[in-house]
């Protein structure tokens, strides 16, 4: 692990936003994991395609962003599975990260023992947050980021 940090972009792809960070990304020579929605893979699959193509990781985010604490253990597996469906068409992975950092623990338990990886983070930016700013952000990161952390830049506002 050495003196990585991680990189991760959620919720996407969104043709607004998604492809100015494939740029940036591209300009330093960065790879990151974006944890994707499957609804948005189906919607923009030229996009998903991109951040394949372009050699970044990707995980499943569920097919429509559930809330795992609120939704019905068997809703929320089926979901997962919808997603992967979308995800493995280009790039089967088990990386998997629950929207909002949160799943009930028998959730938890079955997406374990389906193989699944489950990734967090230890710096969330809260860019959804409309107070915050840029600079607060760079702030945090600059303050909080470790060796092996993993940093959540993205989210797309509800």
């Amino acid at each position: 692990m050495g003196r990585d940090v991680y990189l991760t972009f959620d919720d996407g792809p969104i043709p607004e936003v998604t492809p100015k960070v494939l740029d940036i990304l591209d300009r330093y020579n960065v790879k990151a994991t974006f944890f994707m929605v499957g609804e948005n893979i189906d919607k923009f699959p030229d996009i998903f395609a991109r951040v394949v193509a372009d050699g970044h990781s990707i995980g499943n985010h569920t097919y429509n962003h559930l809330k795992g604490w609120k939704t019905p253990f068997k809703t929320y597996m089926a979901n997962v599975a919808k997603c992967q469906d979308a995800v493995n068409r280009q790039l089967p992975t088990l990386l998997f990260r629950p929207p909002y950092g949160k799943a009930s623990l028998r959730q938890r338990r079955a997406l374990h023992k389906m193989g699944y990886k489950l990734i967090y983070w230890d710096i969330l930016t809260r860019d959804y947050d409309a107070t915050r700013t840029p600079d607060q952000m760079i702030e945090q990161i600059k303050r909080d980021t470790r060796p092996g952390s993993i940093i959540n830049l993205l989210h797309i506002p509800e």
